[in-house]
């Protein structure tokens, strides 16, 4: 299992994306610290305008990593890419046709627009 930091603070959308990047795409177990840099000036000083900012346990900094670009750079660099993922994740940002996924209304429920409508 690899170990990973992020420095981060409350309430960061980019952080949260970073995560949610870093879910689908790192094929390896990981284990994810998050250091909350409002607690500490030294912090803010060196990350604040950069957050997220992703460390390897080498202590490698990846900032901006909630591009998704950047990340799949920096997990591939490392060998811990899931290329299946990042296939998928592309062919999504670049606005590919996904296999469409139908379903059916519940009984009782009709279906218009793409809608369930109950009753």
């Amino acid at each position: 299992m690899i170990r990973l930091r992020l420095y981060t603070t409350l309430g960061c959308h980019l952080c949260e994306q970073l995560e949610a990047l870093l879910v689908t795409l790192c094929a390896v177990p990981y284990r994810l610290e998050r250091v909350e840099i409002s607690d500490d000036d030294a912090l803010v000083e060196r990350y604040g305008v950069r957050i997220p900012v992703l460390v390897d346990e080498a202590g490698q900094e990846l900032d901006r990593g909630m591009q998704p670009e950047r990340l799949a750079a920096w997990l591939a660099a490392r060998g811990w890419r899931d290329e299946m993922a990042w296939q998928a994740l592309q062919r999504q940002l670049s606005g590919e046709a996904l296999p469409r996924v139908t379903t059916r209304a519940a009984k009782g429920a009709t279906q218009r627009g793409g809608r369930r409508y109950l009753g």
